[in-house]
């Protein structure tokens, strides 16, 4: 086989390897586009023959032949968050294993002026289709009242807007957690929400509800963090009486559920300063089971989000998006699955 040309000559062409390999330049082409219908030997020509040559494909001048760039863009809102940034990776992630590259816009809020401007960077740069991780309430109100030229798949972003959509089951999640908790004998279980502009935090709130309401169990009223430890933490103190007018915590406080897993260390660093104990006196859950929880003191009770399927189940649909291919839900759910640790006991013996 030819010696691979040196770093003076010119960069090896799709017809250099047609020529060692034997075959036809329609064939190489085939072959590199992973088309079917190719003999495996033929196949193993081709392939051999890129590897002797270091053949590398020109991209741009693909494009320009296919008018496909294999770009996907993607535009996050709230990325400083474990879930928002842990999407945005699987994303990257599965777009890679189906042969695309990501083009990504961070945007700290996105009105509709926000939203038009990062579509057309995007639009800029070539992609095909777009993935948007839109969980604040603005978000989707700006998706609703958009229009795009390519493309648009949603993560997290609830239903009823005019895109395909791909989301955690959040309200089941957060159910689970309430079930478990009540199962354990708590009479009732208290809740930390996330920000009120958050559709995550709102599906949360309204999976926990369900839960107690199904069993008539007492319902608390809601204390509202920002998914900080730090709002956790001064929850919790006011849940253990250190701020309160009370000198200790609520004899039926049991049991707490905060809406993220940052929130629950907050709530249980404040108990540990205020004496009160996890899980003897008070059990404590979060969510989203980030990688930390496992190794909090007590190990936290968690529902942990499969991102990984998230981020597939995304960029399937925008590729089926593309190529026109039918009979894909226009919202595909992915089940949450409960984590349960040593930061949730029955209720201390009276």
């Amino acid at each position: 086989m030819p010696v691979r040309p040196s770093a003076v000559d010119r960069p090896p062409t799709m017809a250099d390897v047609a020529r060692v390999a034997g075959v036809s330049h329609q064939t190489v082409s085939r072959v590199l586009s992973g088309q079917p219908h190719v003999r495996d030997a033929t196949r193993t020509k081709v392939q051999r023959a890129v590897e002797a040559l270091g053949y590398r494909r020109n991209s741009a001048a693909r494009a320009l032949v296919t008018r496909r760039t294999r770009t996907l863009g993607v535009i996050a809102v709230g990325t400083a968050f474990h879930g928002p940034a842990s999407t945005l990776c699987a994303l990257e992630e599965a777009a890679r294993e189906q042969g695309y590259l990501v083009s990504a816009v961070g945007l700290r809020t996105m009105g509709q002026g926000e939203f038009a401007r990062a579509m057309g960077h995007l639009g800029e740069w070539g992609v095909e289709g777009v993935v948007v991780i839109g969980s604040q309430r603005q978000a989707a109100e700006a998706l609703a009242e958009s229009s795009s030229p390519f493309p648009v798949v949603t993560v997290q972003g609830g239903r009823g807007l005019p895109h395909p959509g791909v989301s955690l089951d959040q309200r089941l999640g957060a159910r689970l957690i309430t079930e478990h908790l009540l199962s354990a004998g708590h009479t009732t279980v208290w809740h930390v929400a996330g920000p009120a502009d958050w559709l995550e935090a709102e599906e949360r709130t309204a999976g926990w509800r369900e839960a107690l309401e199904a069993v008539g169990a007492p319902v608390p009223p809601v204390l509202v963090g920002d998914w900080s430890p730090l709002s956790g933490f001064r929850i919790g103190q006011r849940l253990a009486g250190r701020t309160g007018p009370s000198s200790g915590p609520d004899p039926e406080l049991t049991a707490v559920f905060a809406a993220n897993d940052q929130m629950a260390l907050g709530v249980l660093r404040a108990f540990g300063e205020s004496g009160v104990r996890t899980p003897a006196d008070v059990a404590v859950a979060g969510f989203d089971d980030i990688p930390e929880a496992e190794f909090f003191p007590p190990p936290l009770t968690t529902v942990r989000q499969d991102f990984g399927a998230i981020g597939r189940a995304s960029i399937q649909v925008l590729i089926e998006r593309l190529d026109g291919v039918a009979g894909r839900d226009a919202h595909v759910t992915v089940a949450p699955q409960l984590m349960i640790r040593a930061s949730t006991a029955r209720p201390h013996a009276a």
